[in-house]
């Protein structure tokens, strides 16, 4: 499901909506997911994920199956072609945001 605003757009999976409207549910205050960027590794960007209870101004908001979401202005250019997926797996449980438009590489080893 893509969430467009302001030429930003994000996918979220169905799986990970589920989760998040869950994560939701019990809280009125937890009005909005807002994606933001959290800072940079060597390798790509650091995104964060939280819940809101209203958006900005300038916020890019939209809504995707129930749940709505806030993109702050100086995140959506980093956002554009990214997909927050939730997995369950044998490396960890929780959500992961990939964008292969912002990914490089390092001389890293690890």
């Amino acid at each position: 499901m893509a969430i467009d605003g302001s030429a930003t757009v994000i996918e979220v999976t169905p799986q990970a909506v589920t989760k998040l409207l869950e994560l939701r549910a019990d809280d009125p205050k937890r009005a909005f997911l807002r994606v933001y960027v959290a800072g940079r590794s060597c390798c790509s960007f650091m995104y964060g994920l939280a819940f809101d209870e209203t958006p900005a101004e300038t916020d890019a908001v939209t809504e995707v199956s129930g749940l709505r979401v806030a993109i702050d202005a100086q995140s959506r250019p980093y956002c554009d072609g990214a997909t927050i997926e939730w997995v369950d797996g044998p490396e960890g449980t929780g959500f992961l945001v990939r964008n292969p438009a912002m990914s490089g590489s390092c001389g890293c080893s690890g």
